[in-house]
């Protein structure tokens, strides 16, 4: 019976990976798809093995398809265990799906922008049609892409974090902001501020680049595993530090993490968790530079120990919390 239902399953997975990749596939597709892998692990697991047997075919050539085919079409000896007619199905799915898909990849110059959005405090992780994963942080919003060249991602706000599935022939390349981040093998988490951005490796290497007009040959770097790079807009610069991989995905368990950053961003990021928008009333608190650990189960715990922090005091009106000078609001 678990057999059945597992070869069922394949089926499925091999279907939801063959609509996917449709050329009039839209936002319901995406969540039908979705909602099919939030009802069982095991979904998203068959899925996944879909996509990298997938991947593998679409690298054969035309022949070696053929090949595998047809090997899968006849039986070599009594030895052998067949796999059972779904699974059977599901695999001539997968590579008449592949198949098609390369071909069709190879002519189309791209399909239509996919979006993914989350809500304020709600993570969400789902798998892009290459299999590439994807964890996107709280109230959050990317588009994807993908054309014969390219698998392009723009990141509008919020944060991500990205487990590439490398193709060298068509580049992962995200967008955020004036920065671009080219895949070359790896896993990374990138943030978005407004124009302030955040990059950080936890695998493998990625090239970031300046994409203003007037950005140099000298405002592209590589950044590898451990190293974050951050991007001022108000200087036009990157940063280079470190930061461990627990540290780059620390909100993925509920923890926000800040290093040497403004006290504006940090409270820009907060407001992505909260349910009670923060507000700074003066600018020049922006500026303060704040490093530590935020539980985002705990932001008003949080907000109560900063005026030991900062000189600011913290008020809790009618639907907001608004932090102000503390020097000003004495005067």
């Amino acid at each position: 019976m678990a057999s059945k239902q597992q070869d069922q399953t394949m089926q499925v997975a091999a279907e939801w990976w063959t609509r996917l990749r449709e050329p009039n596939a839209g936002d319901d597709v995406v969540e039908q798809w979705l909602a099919w892998t939030n009802e069982d692990e095991r979904h998203l697991q068959a899925f996944e093995q879909v996509s990298a047997l997938a991947e593998q075919l679409g690298s054969l050539d035309q022949v070696s398809r053929r090949r595998l085919a047809e090997a899968f079409a006849k039986p070599a000896g009594p030895q052998r265990r067949w796999l059972p007619l779904a699974a059977a199905a599901s695999i001539a799915a997968v590579m008449l799906g592949a198949a098609l898909y390369v071909g069709w990849m190879q002519h189309a110059p791209a399909v239509t922008a996919q979006v993914y959005q989350s809500g304020i405090a709600q993570n969400r992780n789902f798998s892009l049609p290459d299999g590439t994963k994807v964890a996107l942080g709280a109230d959050s919003t990317l588009s994807v892409t993908y054309g014969s060249q390219e698998r392009a991602i723009d990141v509008r706000g919020g944060e991500a974090y990205f487990e590439v599935v490398h193709d060298s022939r068509r580049p992962f390349v995200v967008t955020i902001g004036h920065v671009t981040v080219r895949d070359i093998g790896t896993a990374f988490d990138v943030r978005r501020t407004g124009e302030r951005v955040m990059v950080a490796v936890t695998q493998g290497r990625v090239a970031i680049a300046d994409r203003r007009a007037n950005a140099g040959p000298g405002d592209t770097l590589e950044a590898t595993a451990g190293q974050r790079v951050s991007y001022d807009p108000t200087t036009s610069s990157m940063t280079v530090d470190i930061v461990s991989p627990a540290q780059a995905t620390a909100w993925r368990s509920n923890r926000l993490e800040f290093i040497d950053e403004p006290l504006g961003v940090v409270i820009a990021n907060l407001n992505r968790y909260t349910g009670t928008p923060l507000h700074v009333a003066d600018a020049n608190l922006n500026g303060l530079i704040y490093t530590g650990t935020v539980h985002t189960d705990a932001i008003d715990s949080w907000l109560d120990a900063l005026p030991e922090v900062f000189p600011l005091q913290v008020n809790k009106q009618a639907g907001r919390v608004v932090l102000s000078d503390a020097k000003s609001a004495a005067r």
